[in-house]
């Protein structure tokens, strides 16, 4: 599977023990407010179902949770919002996808092209990279917490596409109608989730190796540490290895 879901995976570790937690916490609040814009009640909301699933995952208070909830539906003042998709590439043609939240798209857009033209790639017009990519569930579990064969008849018979090892987890890939299906059946079965979301995923992906794939990461790093950002996907493939010494340093 993709350097690029190792990264997410081992960055979501590092955040839950460092500072980075209350920056997962703002992305989380956002995401919440932006889906409750079509409606308050998750029962009918179903991105705001996934939004809260993600953020009680992180242990966020039920109270932080509501008020994100009442501020994107109007009944709390709040600043406006706007969601953007920049597209772009980086070293060695890598295609990747900013999803951002703003309340200023020009502050934004400059700064984003900015973190780009730095570290190694450039953006690209609408629609450049955007087919590279497919709107699927992933979620993550550590292989602590069960086999392969066990994870294998819970998700495939609640309706996942591929159970795949990628290194120290188990990556599961759903079709997004699927989604929350898999999700509880594993909850049911006393396995926690590390994360789950419903995101873009790569069609197929690029190897990077050492210049590139260090140029790479500093360019993941620099998209991600911007505080508009929500998500950026990517469609590069690097050793866990060499991930894992760059969140290191």
């Amino acid at each position: 599977m993709s350097g690029h879901s190792k990264w997410a995976t081992i960055k979501h570790k590092k955040a839950a023990t460092d500072a980075k937690r209350g920056r997962t916490f703002t992305r989380l609040i956002r995401e919440i407010s932006i889906a409750a814009r079509a409606g308050a009640d998750p029962m009918n909301n179903p991105r705001l179902r996934t939004a809260i699933a993600a953020a009680k995952n992180e242990n966020m208070p039920n109270e932080n949770i509501e008020r994100a909830v009442l501020r994107g539906s109007g009944q709390l003042p709040g600043e406006q919002l706007e969601e953007i998709t920049f597209e772009g590439y980086g070293p060695g043609g890598v295609a990747l996808l900013v999803q951002v939240v703003t309340s200023s798209r020009t502050r934004t857009v400059s700064e984003i092209r900015h973190a780009f033209s730095k570290n190694g790639g450039n953006m690209a017009e609408a629609g450049a990279v955007g087919w590279l990519f497919q709107r699927k569930g992933e979620i993550a579990v550590s292989k602590e917490q069960a086999s392969e064969d066990k994870l294998m008849g819970i998700v495939l018979d609640a309706g996942a596409e591929d159970l795949i090892d990628d290194g120290s987890m188990w990556n599961i890939v759903t079709p997004p109608e699927s989604f929350e299906a898999v999700r509880d059946a594993l909850v049911k079965a006393g396995i926690k989730p590390d994360s789950a979301d419903i995101g873009m995923v790569p069609k197929s992906y690029i190897k990077l190796t050492g210049q590139q794939a260090q140029t790479m990461l500093r360019l993941m790093e620099a998209l991600e540490e911007h505080d508009d950002v929500q998500h950026v996907y990517a469609n590069f493939d690097i050793d866990e290895k060499e991930i894992q010494a760059a969140v290191a340093d």
